[in-house]
C-alpha cells in the first residue's frame, strides 16, 4: 500500500520471491489471471471462438471465461493477509492502516477512471474492473483485521443478504422476478445509471468474494503446518457449496449471484492449493517452475493496464495501409495473419502473439526489478 510507484526490486529478489518473503503460488495464480483476461479480452476468432472462451449467456450457466474477473478479485483478497502482515511490522494500525486502505483505493480507482475514460474516449468515472476491484478491496481490507471466523461470518452474511435482496425485493410490484430485463439488481443500476454508478451493487458480493480469498490464504500466511489439507477441505467446500446454491439461484455473472461468487472462490482456492504444491512446498525448491506466471503476477497492475491503453492508442487508432487499403494497425495485422494462416490459425496467430508480447515487456521489467505498485 501507498503512492503509487515504479519501484525497483534488487534482482535477486526479483528472481527468486521465496528470498523476499513471497508466495510464488499467489504471484503465479495473480499471472494466470493475467494472462487469461488477456486471452479473452482479445480473442480474435469471431463465430469460430470456442463457447468456453465467450460470456455465457444469461441463464447459460457458466463459463471459463466467467471464472476470469472472480479468480482476480480472489488474488486480490488472498493478498490481504500479506500486506497487512507488513503495514502493521511498519507500524500502519487503527486509522493509519484506515488511510493507507482507502489511499490505495482511491489511486486504484482514479487508475480505472483513466483506463475507462480512454477506452470510451470520454471522461468518465463511471465504475469499470479496476474501480470494482478498488472499492472490493477497500471493504475487504477492513474486513480482513477481523478474526478469521467473523471473515467467514461477514462473508456469508454478504451473500446471504445478497441472495434475499435478490429473491425477495419486487419489481414492477412483483418478487421473485429474475430474467435479463427484469430483475431486482438491474433495476437499481437503472437508477444509478444517470450517475454512471450502473454496477455499484455488485460491490456486496465482490467484497465476500475478497473475504473468502482473504480466508483462503491464511493458513499460507501463517504457515499452519496442515495448511494444504485447509485449502483443499475449504476449496472442496466452496466449489461444493456453489454449486448446490446454483439449484436455488443459478450461475450468473451479471449481477454475480452467491452461487456463482462461492462456486469461483472454491475453484481459485483449489488452483492456489495446486501451485502451493509446486512452488511453495518444500521450502520453495521449485518456485522457478512458476515463473512464467509469476513474472506478470509480481506486476499485474501494469500488466493490464498496459495493454489496454496500447490497444486503445495504437492498435485501434493508428491507421495502416499495409493491406492495400487504410485501416487501424490492429486491423492491419489481424488481416495479415488470416491472409498468411487463415481465419482459424491467423485469429489464433493474433491473439497468442499478442499475448507473447506482452509477457515479453513484463520480462524485460521484471529482470530490472521493476513492478508498479500502489
Amino acid at each position: 500500500m501507498g503512492v503509487a510507484v515504479f519501484s525497483k526490486v534488487p534482482r535477486a529478489k526479483a528472481a527468486n520471491p521465496a528470498s523476499s518473503g513471497r508466495l510464488s503460488s499467489l504471484d503465479a495464480w495473480r499471472g494466470l489471471t493475467v494472462l487469461l483476461m488477456l486471452l479473452v479480452n482479445n480473442l480474435a476468432l469471431d463465430t469460430l471462438a470456442p463457447s468456453q472462451l465467450l460470456h455465457a449467456p444469461w441463464g447459460g450457466g457458466l463459463t471459463f471465461t466467467d471464472l476470469v474477473f472472480p479468480w482476480f478479485l480472489f488474488c486480490a483478497g488472498a493478498a490481504l493477509p500479506f500486506s497487512l502482515a507488513a503495514a502493521h511490522k511498519a507500524g500502519q494500525v487503527g486509522w493509519a492502516l484506515v488511510g493507507k486502505l482507502a489511499q490505495r483505493t482511491v489511486l486504484l480507482y482514479l487508475v480505472g477512471c483513466l483506463l475507462t475514460s480512454v477506452t470510451e474516449h470520454r471522461l468518465t468515472l463511471g465504475l469499470g474492473v479496476l474501480q470494482i476491484i478498488a472499492l472490493a478491496s477497500f471493504f475487504g481490507g477492513l474486513l480482513s483485521r477481523l478474526r478469521l471466523r467473523w471473515r467467514l461470518l461477514s462473508a456469508g452474511a454478504l451473500l446471504i443478504g445478497y441472495d434475499l435482496f435478490i429473491r425477495f425485493v419486487p419489481v414492477g410490484g412483483v418478487a421473485g422476478v429474475f430474467t435479463e430485463a427484469a430483475n431486482p439488481v438491474q433495476a437499481i443500476n437503472d437508477l444509478l445509471g444517470p450517475w454512471n454508478l450502473r454496477g455499484l451493487l455488485s460491490v456486496i458480493p465482490t467484497t465476500a468474494l475478497v473475504l473468502l480469498g482473504s480466508v483462503a490464504a491464511q493458513p499460507l500466511k501463517s504457515r499452519h503446518p496442515r495448511a494444504p489439507w485447509l485449502l483443499l477441505a475449504f476449496g472442496v467446500a466452496l466449489s461444493a457449496l456453489g454449486w448446490l446454491w446454483a439449484g436455488h439461484l443459478e450461475f450468473n455473472k451479471s449481477v454475480w449471484t452467491p452461487s456463482y461468487v462461492v462456486y469461483s472462490a472454491g475453484l481459485a482456492t483449489l488452483g492456489l492449493l495446486a501451485f502451493y504444491l509446486i512452488g511453495d512446498a518444500q521450502g520453495g525448491r521449485r518456485a522457478a517452475w512458476l515463473t512464467p506466471l509469476s513474472i506478470p503476477g509480481r506486476n499485474a497492475l501494469f500488466a493490464y493496464v498496459a495493454p489496454i491503453l496500447i490497444k486503445v492508442v495504437v492498435l485501434l487508432n493508428w491507421n495502416v495501409d499495409w493491406t492495400g487499403q487504410s485501416m487501424p494497425l490492429g486491423s492491419a495485422l489481424l488481416t495479415l495473419a488470416r491472409g498468411t494462416f487463415g481465419l482459424w490459425w491467423g485469429g489464433w496467430t493474433y491473439t497468442l502473439v499478442y499475448i507473447a508480447l506482452v509477457w515479453l515487456g513484463l520480462a524485460f521489467l521484471a529482470r530490472r526489478g521493476w513492478t508498479w505498485k500502489l
